[in-house]
């Protein structure tokens, strides 16, 4: 049985999906699958033994320049990729309109959330099997469900399990090290330098190493000032994603904010603590036996939003106040001390 799997984005989402890859290849011996994912996130599919095939596809680029790429072929190479193959399915997902449109393109029964069910209802009129399954649910189960009532199997009772962990071996470090995941893209999520600084001292007082990733200027930035608090405490080179689930997978912790990267740990079984203030964790959070959701105290949070009318004078929303770096260090201490036992 070959299925198509459109899921394009974002890291977080990816990370949603592998446990339902898992079930499916679990389920049904022999199943192979195709998934269309963005370019920049292309490497993710190819951790997880169910796939054949990654068709990358580039539409933030696109967006930016569509006549241009019309003109280069870009679009009409990536249809005929699309196309080259019949699939017995295609599943959806996403439940966008963008990605319901991809899964119509391609050749094959398309099936994907009822109108009740999804994020844009209108996505729903494009396929030929509409599932209902309930909002109220983490992500990870509700893409478990959708798989197993397309592919008609019982929904498992084990936990979610991403399948990549043995994708990366780990080799034992000489000195255990933490990873901190500062870098986010909403101004709101970000948990205050200072606290950043306090909690790497209080890190390395304990003999612990620290590796600070970054992805762009600004946090490559902060992760050298957030470096300069320790002689144990260094700056990453700029990775790929391989290379960073690699270093994740070492670690002997991460204490991040809401980031894709943080989903990445869970899914990889490391033990972590996620900091939430602008969003909540309950449908979308880190998820696992190793992971430690915080949530912010204040009555304003979460707010759901981008942008924060009450901030710090250092320009950090306000609500991140209430999560000191004293109780981020002992709630990672136990969830690393607890593995060890």
């Amino acid at each position: 049985m070959r299925v198509l799997l459109v899921k394009t984005s974002s890291m977080g989402d990816l990370i949603h999906t592998l446990p339902a890859l898992t079930d499916a290849a679990s389920a049904i011996p022999g199943i192979h699958f195709d998934w269309v994912v963005e370019e920049g996130f292309k490497e993710i599919p190819s951790w997880h033994p169910a796939i054949d095939r990654i068709i990358p596809i580039a539409l933030r680029r696109w967006r930016k320049g569509i006549w241009q790429a019309f003109n280069s072929g870009e679009i009409s190479l990536f249809r005929q990729a699309l196309q080259a193959q019949e699939y017995d399915l295609i599943i959806d997902a996403q439940g966008l309109m963008k990605s319901a449109i991809i899964a119509k393109i391609a050749h094959g029964k398309t099936v994907g959330y009822d109108a009740h069910s999804i994020r844009d209802p209108r996505a729903s009129w494009f396929y030929q099997q509409k599932l209902s399954i309930s909002r109220k649910q983490h992500a990870i189960n509700r893409i478990r469900h959708l798989f197993a009532l397309a592919l008609n199997y019982p929904l498992p009772e084990t936990p979610a399990d991403s399948g990549i962990r043995q994708h990366f071996p780990v080799t034992e470090s000489d000195t255990p090290y933490l990873i901190l995941l500062h870098g986010t893209t909403w101004a709101t999520k970000h948990w205050p330098e200072s606290y950043w600084c306090e909690l790497a001292q209080l890190a390395t007082d304990s003999g612990y190493q620290l590796r600070l990733p970054w992805g762009n200027t600004m946090e490559r930035e902060r992760a050298e000032r957030i470096a300069k608090t320790s002689h144990l405490a260094s700056t990453l080179p700029s990775l790929g994603l391989t290379e960073m689930a690699h270093q994740l997978a070492g670690a002997e912790g991460v204490v991040g904010v809401d980031t894709g990267l943080a989903h990445l740990t869970s899914a990889l079984n490391v033990p972590a603590v996620t900091l939430y203030g602008a969003t909540r964790p309950e449908l979308t959070g880190t998820r696992g036996p190793q992971q430690k959701n915080l949530q912010v105290d204040a009555d304003c949070a979460p707010c759901m939003k981008r942008h924060c009318p009450k901030l710090t004078l250092d320009g950090i929303p306000i609500c991140y106040t209430t999560l000191q770096p004293t109780v981020v260090w002992q709630q990672i201490k136990q969830l690393m001390d607890k593995k060890r036992t």
